[in-house]
């Protein structure tokens, strides 16, 4: 392990550039449509009371929309919302 010096300008440099990025991360993911609004796997299964598999046969299906960014996936409330409606009005129709 190694040690390096820098100068405390350049020092001070560096932390104003990771903040003003951390702060544009922070804006992007704050948006009405960011990450922050969207729900996850645990979420949904939760919200629906059903199990990962379940899950992972509505994507299958075509059942329940989705958006995966890397190997994460996310859902939009107002899709589960729509999914939710329609699974119960079947329910009341049967």
């Amino acid at each position: 392990m190694g040690i390096v010096l820098i100068d405390q300008k350049v020092w001070e440099q560096m932390l104003e550039t990771f903040s003003e990025l951390t702060g544009k991360v922070r804006r992007l993911t704050e948006r009405d449509t960011g990450i922050k609004t969207w729900l996850d796997n645990e979420d949904v299964c939760r919200m629906l009371n059903i199990s990962k598999r379940t899950l992972q046969s509505y994507r299958d299906s075509g059942k329940l929309a989705f958006s995966q960014i890397n190997h994460k996936i996310y859902y939009k409330p107002e899709d589960v919302e729509v999914f939710l409606q329609k699974c119960s009005s079947k329910n009341l129709k049967t």
